[in-house]
This record gives structure tokens, sequence and C-alpha cells, in this order.
């Protein structure tokens, strides 16, 4: 018979599932089923281990709003889109950083907290964006190009911000591009976040040729405007968010487009029946805990890739991270991606998490 201990009482497991379960009642955990409190006292001892290894381990974790609620609000200190969260990894202190995102993510944290260990839950949760484009091609580009400012979007390997001017994310790509001196921007890796910012600079009245490369997000550009049409139809008073990585038919037929900070501030702003978010069904989550009084729409898509991440992977990370969880970059490599960054900081007047 085992004589060891649990690691957690009774009472601190009730009290902690009461604690998750007030987070979760609004969320589906599954199609047609939200949250409840067995569902909650189940998960229970893995959010009081990994909230306890936090603390051993001096670690911070930052979750991307994409990744399942559970893990959000379980043991997630920082929660919201590319933008916000880098800041976070810029301004931690913490001696582990535990990026519940994906890859790319995880880089970007290295890329401003080097004397950090970053870790990923898993090293196969990449990006379709991120992936679509290497050093060695934008160098190529680059080439093409010579008299262009390089703009990446944050979605993209640290080996492409290396070879970038600035580095954007969705909600400040309009205003940097529009403030740069140079006419000609190469813009990569998304295709069609790059046509969106063609229309939406050409609505400005600001003169900009846009060339891009031909990356684009296997969440977003898989909705369809027509789609759209048919639900309006159908829900009277339906307003219709949408991702700038979303096609520019779609980004026409919605009536708000806007980065995932974006979105959640304009659902929180505004009042209507119903919502379609044109985006990954993770900040559906979210806002289903932080706006129950919400009403939102099938259509909303999983990203393979967010998904790979579980609580039991960031306990496993903590606990004691594989090689392979662990972010590590050639330090020149690291030092010229975070230039882009940083002037990304620079030329963003604020926070636009």
């Amino acid at each position: 018979m085992s004589t060891e201990q649990p690691l957690f009482s009774p009472p601190q497991l009730d009290t902690e599932a009461e604690r998750l379960f007030r987070a979760l009642l609004h969320v589906d955990c599954e199609p047609g089923r939200t949250w409840n409190y067995e569902d909650c006292r189940r998960i229970a001892p893995l959010t009081l281990e990994i909230n306890r290894l936090k603390k051993e381990k001096d670690a911070v974790i930052l979750t991307h709003s994409y990744v399942e609620p559970e893990i959000i609000y379980g043991v997630g200190d920082f929660k919201g889109d590319s933008y916000f969260l880098s800041l976070q990894a810029r301004e931690s202190k913490a001696k582990v950083i535990v990026f519940a995102g994906v890859v790319f993510m995880g880089e970007t944290a290295k890329i401003l907290s080097p004397g950090a260990t970053v870790v990923v839950p898993d090293r196969g949760s990449g990006c379709s964006l991120a992936d679509s484009l290497t050093g060695d091609q934008l160098r190529t580009l680059k080439a093409a190009y010579p008299d262009a400012a390089v703009v990446c979007y944050i979605n993209s390997t640290a080996d492409v911000k290396a070879e970038s001017d600035v580095c954007v994310t969705s909600g400040n790509v309009y205003d940097i591009v529009a403030a740069l001196p140079q006419r000609r921007i190469l813009f990569v890796p998304d295709r069609l976040m790059g046509e969106n910012l063609r229309t939406e600079l050409q609505r400005r009245g600001v003169d900009k040729e846009i060339i891009t490369s031909d990356g684009t997000c296997i969440v977003h550009d898989v909705f369809d405007a027509a789609a759209v049409i048919e639900a309006r139809a159908r829900f009277p008073g339906l307003k219709v968010v949408a991702h700038p990585e979303c096609t520019p038919a779609v980004a026409a037929a919605a009536d708000f487009v806007g980065s995932t900070g974006a979105m959640m501030k304009y659902v929180k702003n505004t009042v209507a029946p119903y919502f379609l978010m044109l985006t990954e069904c993770g900040l559906v989550g979210r806002l289903q805990v932080e706006t129950p009084e919400k009403h939102f729409i099938g259509g909303c898509r999983l990203c393979p890739y967010m998904k790979l991440n579980s609580l039991e992977k960031i306990r496993d990370a903590l606990a004691a991270p594989r090689p392979d969880q662990i972010i590590t970059l050639d330090e020149n490599l690291r030092r010229r991606a975070q230039r882009s960054i940083d002037r990304m900081f620079e030329l963003t007047p604020a926070i636009k998490g």
C-alpha cells in the first residue's frame, strides 16, 4: 500500500474547483456543453500544481487569447494578443517565461527577454504564416526590391524578423506603415493582411506600393463573405467582427475589422443582439467569460497549433522542460531581430493589446 501523501487536500481542491467554475461557467468546454463543477474539480489538481510550480520556479505564464480558456483563466498571468504579450515579455523580471501560444511567440519572448529561460509547451505548435517564409527567402525578396522598407508581421520567425526593418501587429500595422518614409513596402508574410493594408491605406489617402509574400493563416483564410450575408439574413441586427488576416471580401462584409485586442474591445463596447466572430474560437471563449450577457452565433474556427497547448504540457514544461521545449537563439540573430521589434515599440504610441 502506498504511503505517498496527496499534493492537495480535498478542501484545497474544492476551493480551486469553485474558483475555476466561477470563471468558466459560461464557456463551452465542448460543442453544446458548458463547463460544470465536476469538470472544474477534475482539472483543479493540475491548476493548483502549475500555480505552485510558478512560485517555486519564479515563472510567469503568458497566454494568447486563442488557447483554451482553462489555461487562460486557470494558470495564465497575462492574456492578450501578440502586441500586449510582447510588452509583457519585454518587461518581465521572471526567471522562466512559459508562452502558451505558438513557437514564434516564444521566440519573440526570448528576443525581448534574453536572460529568461523561455519554454513552449509543445514545439509542434507552429503557424502557417510564420512557416510560410524563411530568412533566406526574404533575403531573395529584398534583393528584388532594394528600395523597399521591409515590414514583417509579428507572426514570423526570428530569422524573418532579423531581416526586417520593422515588425508590426494587426493592431498597429496601418499606422506604422503610413508613418514610414519609403513609398514601396515589402510586407511579409501575410498576403491577405497585405491586401487589406493596401485597401485601408488607399481609403486613408496614403500613397504606398504594397508588395507581399504569399503566406496565409489557415484559420482566417477560410471564412466566406457569402456566409456573412446568409448569417445577416438569419440573425437581424447581427454584428460581424473579423480579423485582418481574413480575405478582403470578408473584411468588406464585416462591421468591424481589427486585431484580437481590438475585437475584444469592440464587442465589449457594442450593443447588438448577436455577434459573429470571424476568428479563432479561443477569443469567443474569452468573450463568453468576460461578456456573458453577449450572444455569439457559430462561425469561429479552431487553430490546430494553438490547441496543442494543454495544462498537462504546461505542468511538464515548468517541472522539467525537455530541450525541445526550451527556446534558444543565436545571439547575433536575436539582436538583429530585436531591432525590428524595438522599432515597432518606438512607432506605436499606445498599447493596442
